[in-house]
C-alpha cells in the first residue's frame, strides 16, 4: 500500500487587508473555507485511494473517486493560482510585450479577461491568463467545475467566479467583483510565473 502524505494549505500570499475593493473578511473566508475545504478533501479523497484494492475495486468506485480526486485537486491549485494573482503590481518589460503580441495591447487583453469572467457572473468557473507552449502564446481560456483548462497550459493568473469568492462584498453585483480583480492584479508575480513557463 502505497503511503499518502497529506496536502496542506500554502499559506496565503496576499495580504487580505491590502486588496482594494475587497474586504479582508471575504478574502480569509475564501482562504480558509473554500480553499481550505479543497485540501481538506483532497486528501480524504488520497486516503481512500490509498486503501483501495485496485484489482477489485467496483469500476464506479474508481471513476468517482478518480474524478473527485481531479476536482479537489484543481480546485486546490486554482485557488492557489487566485490568491497568488491579488496584489497589485506591475508587469515585467516581458510579461508587457508578450501581451502586446498576443493580445494587440493590455487593455485589449484586460478587456476580453473582464468580460469573460462578468459573462459568468451568477454562474460558475473561473476565468485563466495562461502560457500555451504548444502556441507559444498567451491565451484567456475558460474553466468550469475545475474540470477543464487547456492541456499543457500553466495559469498565471486566475479569477475565481463561483459565487463564494464575492457574494460576501457585492451581493449579485459580480461585475462590480471582476472590476475590483482587475484593479489588483499581481503582474509581477506572472511576469515570474511566464519565465519559469518559457523554462528561462
Amino acid at each position: 500500500m502505497r503511503i499518502t502524505i497529506p496536502y496542506e494549505l500554502k499559506p496565503l500570499s496576499c495580504n487580505p487587508g491590502a486588496i482594494a475593493g475587497m474586504s479582508e473578511k471575504i478574502i480569509v473566508s475564501h482562504y480558509e473555507n473554500n480553499y481550505g475545504g479543497a485540501v481538506k478533501r483532497l486528501n480524504a479523497i488520497e486516503a481512500q485511494l490509498a486503501a483501495l484494492d485496485w484489482a477489485t475495486a467496483p469500476v464506479f468506485t474508481i471513476n468517482g473517486l478518480k474524478r473527485e480526486q481531479m476536482v479537489a485537486m484543481n480546485s486546490m491549485l486554482l485557488h492557489e493560482a487566485f490568491f497568488d494573482s491579488l496584489g497589485a503590481s506591475q508587469a515585467s518589460a516581458g510579461l508587457a510585450a508578450q501581451i502586446n503580441a498576443d493580445f494587440g495591447s493590455f487593455d485589449k487583453w484586460a478587456a476580453q479577461f473582464a468580460a469573460m469572467g462578468k459573462a459568468l457572473g451568477g454562474g460558475s468557473g473561473w476565468v485563466l491568463l495562461a502560457w500555451s507552449p504548444r502556441d507559444g502564446k498567451l491565451v484567456n481560456t475558460w474553466t468550469a467545475d475545475h474540470t477543464g483548462n487547456l492541456s499543457g497550459a500553466t495559469p498565471l493568473l486566475a479569477l475565481d467566479m463561483y459565487e463564494h469568492s464575492y457574494h460576501m462584498d457585492f451581493g449579485a453585483k459580480a461585475g462590480a467583483y471582476v472590476d475590483a480583480f482587475m484593479n489588483n492584479l499581481n503582474l509581477e508575480l506572472a511576469s515570474a510565473q511566464l519565465l519559469a513557463a518559457k523554462g528561462v
